[in-house]
C-alpha cells in the first residue's frame, strides 16, 4: 500500500541528478516543483538554478515547473530560470502532470518529475505515470503542514529503504 508512494528515483538533490545522462536514454521534459527542490521556500531562483536550468537548456531539454503555489511565486521565479510553468497546480492530482507534458510536447515515456515531497510530488508523478526523483529538501525550515507531512514521510521512506536493501542484497 505504501508502495504508491515510493520514489522511482532517490538523489541528494535536484543538482545531483545525471541528466546528460539520462537525455541520451530518450528523456526530453522534466517538470520539477519549485519550493525546496530548488531553492528554499519562497526563495527568489539562485545562481544554482539558474545554471541548471541554462544547461538544461543546452542539453535539448524542456522544462515546466509544477507548484501549487500561486501566479506571484511561481512567475518571477519562471521567468528567472526561463521555463515554462503551472501554478495552482492541484499536486497530487493528475491533471498538472498532464498540462506540463503537453505543454513540453513530451509523454511518460520521455519526462522525468523532481521533487522534495512524497505525498504531493512523488504521488502525483506516479498517479500521471511519470518517473519521480525524490530530492532531499533544500532547507529545514518549512510551513507547518509540511512539517506535519514530513512526520508521516519518514515512515514511508523507512518502508522504502529497507525494501531497497533487501533488492539489493538480493532477498525477497
Amino acid at each position: 500500500m505504501l508502495e504508491m508512494f515510493y520514489p522511482d528515483f532517490t538523489r541528494e538533490s535536484a543538482y545531483a541528478i545525471e541528466y546528460e545522462a539520462l537525455y541520451e536514454k530518450g528523456c526530453r521534459g522534466i517538470i520539477f516543483d519549485i519550493d525546496n527542490t530548488l531553492v528554499p521556500h519562497g526563495v527568489e531562483a539562485d545562481e544554482r538554478a539558474i545554471a541548471l536550468f541554462e544547461r538544461l537548456r543546452s542539453i535539448g531539454y524542456q522544462t515546466v515547473l509544477l507548484s501549487n503555489n500561486k501566479e506571484p511565486r511561481v512567475r518571477p521565479f519562471s521567468e528567472q530560470v526561463g521555463s515554462d510553468f503551472l501554478c495552482n497546480a492541484g499536486k497530487p492530482g493528475r491533471a498538472g502532470y498532464e498540462k506540463a507534458m503537453e505543454m513540453m510536447k513530451t509523454t511518460t515515456e520521455n519526462t522525468i518529475f523532481v521533487g522534495d515531497q512524497l505525498f504531493t510530488d512523488v504521488w502525483g508523478a506516479k498517479k500521471a505515470g511519470i518517473p519521480a526523483y525524490l530530492v532531499n529538501p533544500i532547507h529545514p525550515k518549512e510551513e507547518i503542514q509540511i512539517v506535519l507531512k514530513r512526520k508521516l514521510e519518514h515512515i514511508v521512506l523507512y518502508f522504502y529503504h529497507r525494501k531497497c536493501k533487501k533488492q539489493e542484497s538480493g532477498e525477497n
